[in-house]
Order: structure tokens, then sequence, then C-alpha cells
């Protein structure tokens, strides 16, 4: 069984508050790039994008990253090069932060790229984290049990997490 935790207002208001949090974070950056873990992450990040581009003077960049969850050794792909991330604020967006393995690798990833300022965003944190990685700015802390899956989904007119 299916229970709904956030509709689609609830993650409108998130994303309006998260973009706020970024933009105070980033007041002296003339440049924010967002890379969203494809791809629910990523469909996040476009979110965010949006809402951050109403309310910052920044140039806001969105950049995807992808990465094997199965074996996050395996090669980690950037839309863009490396050096175009150097001395940048970044800002890692992904939609549920479980173990915290996928978002540990990917800040790996990108510290090799020397970048500014780093934020961490999650629309869940789901409590169970198992490597030392801190969220800078969420929507909601889940208390779940392992065995529970929460599901994001992004709809053209509808958005929704549930647990299941």
């Amino acid at each position: 069984m299916k229970n709904k935790i956030l509709n689609t207002d609830q993650i409108k208001k998130i994303v309006k508050r998260i973009a706020y949090q970024i933009q105070e974070n980033n007041l002296e950056y003339s440049e924010i790039i967002l890379i969203g873990v494809y791809n629910n992450g990523y469909m996040l990040a476009k979110i965010i994008e949006k809402e951050l581009k109403q309310i910052s003077k920044s140039s806001i960049e969105l950049i995807s990253i992808k990465i094997n969850k199965e074996n996050p050794l395996d090669k980690i792909d950037l839309d863009y090069k490396k050096e175009y991330l150097k001395n940048k604020s970044i800002v890692l967006i992904d939609d549920v932060l479980h173990t915290g393995r996928t978002l540990i690798y990917c800040v790996k990833h990108l510290l090799d790229m020397s970048p500014r300022n780093f934020n961490t965003v999650v629309l869940v944190d789901r409590n169970h984290k198992k490597f030392p990685i801190k969220v800078d700015f969420k929507g909601i802390s889940l208390s779940t049990s392992m065995s529970e899956h929460v599901e994001v989904v992004f709809e053209k007119n509808e958005s929704y997490v549930v647990i299941n």
C-alpha cells in the first residue's frame, strides 16, 4: 500500500524555501551551478532552477550527473567539462537521501574540480546514513524502516512522494 507523504503543493512550497536557502548561501557568487543526480535529482534540480531564476541575480546553470548507483566506482558522467566547474559555487541535488552512498561518490567526483563553494540538497532525508554526508538543505526528514521504499514522482502536472 502506498502512503502519500507530499503532494504537488507541498513540494512547490519546499522547493521555494530551498531556492531561497540556496540564494542566501550564495549571495557573493555571480554564478551558481546546480548539478542534479540523474534522473529524479535532475528533475528536482530543474524545478529548483526555475524558482531560483525568479529570485536570484546570479547566473544559474543546470548540469546532470550520471552515476551507477549499484556500482558508484564506475564512470561518472557530467554533461560539462570538469574545468568549467573550477572555482564555482556548486549545489548537488538528489531526490532522496537513503544511505548517502550516491551523494558521497558524487561529492568525491566533484571535489576534484576545486569548487569555491559546495552545498547539497535533497527533497527527502530518510535518516539511514551509512556514509558521512551532510545535507545542507532538505525538504523533509522521514524516519522510515529499511524495508520501506520512498518514491518521488515528477509528472507533467503533478509531483508527489509516496512510501510503500
